[in-house]
């Protein structure tokens, strides 16, 4: 089984999910709720390494995009 994902496609995704978990920080932080940053950073950093991993286990990345072939 390939995981079909490129590596820019799995950048911009985890871009997307720390900013928006970065976000979610912030506003617990407004309300009172204070959570620490090295942790966070921690959790974003084990996150992206547990992405590579489980796509260099079930295949690797597509090298070459699939586009129309001559009839």
């Amino acid at each position: 089984m390939s995981v079909d994902v490129t590596r820019g496609g799995l950048l911009v995704t985890l871009a997307i999910f720390g900013v928006i978990i970065y976000e979610l920080r912030t506003v617990l932080d407004f309300v009172g709720i204070e959570l620490p940053l090295i942790p966070y950073m921690a959790a974003v950093f084990a996150l992206a390494g547990a992405t590579v991993w489980f796509i260099t286990l079930k295949g690797g990345w597509r090298t070459e995009p699939d586009g129309d072939e001559a009839a």
